[in-house]
């Protein structure tokens, strides 16, 4: 026969929004699965019904397919006009909460086996001898106290309703991972206790319904982080246990900041609850959370806020967090291809030249797709460098086109900056786009270079240098050609780039300037500094009356400057 198709999966659990780790593992499922011809299954593991939710699970679906990624078999969405997933194979659902009967007839199977069995201790009840365990200094290992309970009356009781959870009991030999990143891993039996497969509100746990989905949708290959690489012996065990083939393992290095921590989505609350310390702020000052919540959440260091109510404080704070999440670097103004390029580098080595011979750095998705292999898999932990993504992210805006590079900035901004988005056609943008494309590292920096616009007419802050330089210097002739030009410019007609132009190039050909001595005192008034797209291409943004309040407000200042 031939061989089985290649088929990987992913499958986050839908807690928040997905984090740029799991990114890079869904990364290498399609990249491989791709590589050999096979299939990409996305899975969604909501069996913790009190942290999942199909909002999470929503965004999760987002944040794949703007990177890129799309899935063979899973969950139906349809993206940019582009349809995604299915059940072609027939291998559905895709939601671990909607196969709950297909778990309970693997775990009675197994109950019947004498592979697993009811227990009945209470949680208070586990806390005394996890206690005790550590009063005696000894490990807190399950003592099967439940099998000294004849399986008939195990049976009775479990009929008669009473709680319990289903434990799968754990053979008493070393189990061996033969993992293609790590090589042959051995555990011991004195690592691992009676796991629970079955919880008390009847509802699998992760490692009885990882095993179970993975062999009835036929991944062939588990590609997966290094905090996994415990979990491996158990489940390997479920799979001889249940008579399930054990797929090819390969276990990825964890990604850290460069800080040699591990790159958490709790970095962003730490940046947040130190601002608030550091602000004195000790009372919750947004809506979205409720004072005692907000309490609560100050004094204790393992309770975390929702993402939303995380980047709300950072903005009313004005404190830049980190990003963590794809949809962290998707509102930071990144493109999905500069960021999958530095996500394949972060444990993964294409082994290739450029043609002056550098390490190969910057390709596609097409070539991970062709060329990813196990072989170029690190097994050392991987740093996430923020100024490499950057530079990338850089790089890349520098090649587009300047109207893919407006296209793509209208498409984020009506997302991410509505307020600036609003005020600009297009065709002032392409206008504006060489000068703002270089300088941008994101698309984030457009506000930086554009929002003059958005600026308060009458709150504008005029640094002192700055007026000095472009106003004020060589007996204020640069002040002299500002009140000349706020004339011109009212009679302008009609008040658009090309006529603002001509009209600051004849002012300066009459009275024997250079441009830059007329353009400049004009671009301080009203922007508030010394540098801005073109100056017809600005003055036409503002509009004339806006510009002209400007103008006389910088006057007035740059006056009584000289009168003081």
């Amino acid at each position: 026969m031939p061989p089985a198709p290649v088929i990987t999966r992913f499958a986050p659990s839908p807690t928040g929004h997905l984090h740029i780790g799991g990114a890079r593992t869904a990364l290498f499922c399609l990249a491989y699965a791709r590589k050999c011809a096979g299939r990409f299954v996305l899975r969604i593991e909501d069996t913790d019904q009190r942290r999942s939710s199909e909002a999470a699970a929503g965004r999760i679906l987002e944040d794949l397919a703007w990177l890129g990624l799309p899935w063979d078999d899973g969950p139906e969405v349809e993206v940019a006009g582009a349809n995604l997933g299915g059940d072609e194979r027939g291998v559905g659902p895709f939601h671990q909460s909607k196969r709950l009967d297909t778990y309970n007839e693997r775990i009675d199977a197994l109950i019947a086996s004498g592979a697993a069995y009811a227990a009945f201790e209470t949680p208070d009840e586990l806390e005394a001898k996890r206690r005790e365990a550590i009063a005696q200094k000894v490990g807190n290992r399950y003592d099967r106290a439940a099998l000294e309970i004849p399986a008939e009356e195990r049976a009775r009781r479990v009929a008669a309703g009473e709680e319990h959870v289903v434990r799968f009991r754990m053979p008493d030999e070393a189990i061996s991972v033969h993992d293609e990143v790590l090589g042959e891993v051995t555990v011991g039996p004195d690592e691992f206790d009676d796991f629970i497969i079955r919880k008390r509100d009847g509802f699998p746990t992760y490692h009885l319904a990882v095993v179970v989905d993975d062999a009835l949708m036929g991944v062939t290959h588990v590609l997966r982080g290094q905090e996994h690489l415990i979990n491996t012996p158990r489940h390997i065990a479920l799979q001889r246990a249940m008579g399930f083939n054990v797929p090819t393992y390969a276990h990825m290095p964890l990604i850290f900041n460069a800080d040699g921590s591990k790159m958490s989505k709790r970095d962003k609350d730490k940046a947040v609850r130190a601002a608030c310390k550091a602000s004195g702020v000790s009372e919750s000052p947004v809506a979205s959370i409720d004072g005692a919540t907000f309490a609560a959440w100050l004094k204790d260091k393992t309770r975390q806020l929702p993402s939303e109510a995380l980047l709300e404080l950072a903005a009313l704070l004005s404190v830049e967090v980190p990003e963590i999440d794809v949809g962290d670097f998707q509102r930071a103004g990144y493109l999905p291809q500069p960021l999958l390029n530095f996500l394949a580098l972060l444990g993964w080595n294409p082994k290739q030249k450029t043609a002056g011979g550098q390490d190969l750095e910057r390709f596609d998705l097409d070539f991970l797709c062709a060329h990813f292999d196990f072989g170029g898999v690190g097994k050392t932990n991987a740093k996430f460098d923020r100024a490499k993504l950057l530079s990338f992210n850089a790089d890349y805006i520098a090649e587009m086109s300047d109207e893919a590079f407006v296209d793509t900035w209208l498409a984020w901004a009506e997302r991410y900056d509505a307020d600036l988005h609003g005020r600009f056609t297009r065709e002032q943008l392409v206008r504006l786009a060489p000068a703002m494309r270089p300088r941008c590292k994101t698309l984030r920096d457009v506000r930086t270079i554009l929002g003059f616009v958005l600026l308060d007419d009458a709150g504008i802050d005029y640094d002192g240098k700055v007026l000095h330089k472009h106003l004020l210097k060589g007996g204020a002739k640069g002040l002299e050609a500002l009140e000349g030009m706020r004339g011109v410019l009212a009679e302008v007609q009609p008040f658009g780039a090309a006529a603002i132009d001509a009209a600051v190039a004849g002012y300066a050909s009459e009275h024997e300037l250079g441009m830059g001595k007329v353009a400049q005192p004009i671009r301080v008034a009203v922007t508030g500094n010394g540098v801005s797209p073109p100056l017809g291409d600005t003055l036409e943004v503002i509009g004339r009356e806006r510009a002209l309040a400007r103008i006389d407000r910088c006057l007035q200042i740059a006056k009584a400057e000289v009168s003081g």
